[in-house]
């Protein structure tokens, strides 16, 4: 990169579906060719193993480690890349539900973290959409921030979106960009995914890193695309469109720092109760 401030960086987008091994050489394959431009830091969408009625999802919940983890370690182990794994349907105490499970991989393969999801996507929109992830998941309950390289990144998944405290507490952590693997839905994505995001970034003073699932997912799902790089004043750095894509930027935390000497709303916040 010619420069210790710039962390080049990349969204996936995917159009998953039940085929599991279909999906993974795609999220393979897509991981690959943005090593091969020189992104450092990857991100994969949610569910990317295997997305479509959460009925049909949940008997394809793994272990962790397991067949998915293990080989999305090996990847960032082979292409030296710190690797957010989008998210999986993971295995959990309970019958009848799983987590949905993000991991953070470094480049010798290491798991640096698993974050699960903490926000549960409920929402009926009569005629438009109809999800109840919380019948299949189990909410997750602790929020995660890992090191990577000379920054701090926190991990958010798709409906964490809607809730700005997760992101004020990831930046009081110390986070600095926050990457957002997402199946968010095309009816509320026209509506709210790019001000949401943009809304975290400015607020937060973080880049922002945003991996959506696209297209038709099965007869009741179909997500927004429209993944996206996006820097701590608002500006969209890259954007997809609606078919899978890998989109790259260039993250310059120098005049991230700059951003937050000149303008230090996060020193000016003040507590109201």
């Amino acid at each position: 990169m010619g420069s210790e401030t710039l962390l080049r960086v990349a969204a996936v987008q995917m159009n998953s579906g039940l085929d599991i091994e279909k999906n993974l050489r795609a999220a393979e394959q897509a991981v690959r060719s943005a090593a091969r431009d020189g992104a450092q830091l990857i991100v994969l969408p949610e569910l990317f193993p295997c997305l479509g009625d959460m009925a049909h999802v949940l008997p394809c919940a793994e272990e962790i480690p397991g067949p998915t983890s293990t080989r999305m370690s090996a990847l960032a182990a082979e292409l030296q890349v710190f690797l957010c794994a989008g998210s999986l349907c993971e295995k959990s105490p309970q019958a009848g539900r799983g987590y949905n499970s993000s991991l953070m991989f470094g480049p010798r393969g290491e798991q640096l973290a698993l974050y699960r999801k903490i926000h549960l996507f409920d929402i009926d929109l009569p005629g438009r959409v109809s999800y109840l992830e919380s019948k299949y998941m189990l909410p997750g309950e602790q929020i995660q921030c890992t090191t990577v390289g000379k920054t701090t990144v926190g991990q958010a998944t798709c409906y964490d979106l809607r809730f700005p405290e997760l992101f004020r507490s990831l930046t009081a952590r110390g986070a600095t960009i926050f990457v957002i693997p997402a199946a968010f839905t095309k009816a509320t994505g026209e509506a709210h995914w790019q001000v949401l995001l943009r809304a975290r970034a400015i607020e937060n003073q973080c880049f922002v890193i945003a991996a959506n699932q696209c297209g038709r997912h099965g007869p009741k799902l179909e997500t927004f695309g429209h993944s996206q790089i996006i820097d701590p004043w608002g500006r969209v750095l890259a954007e997809a469109k609606t078919r899978p894509q890998v989109v790259i930027a260039d993250l310059d935390l120098a005049a991230q720092a700059g951003i937050r000497a000149h303008l230090p709303c996060l020193q000016h916040r003040r507590t109201i109760v």
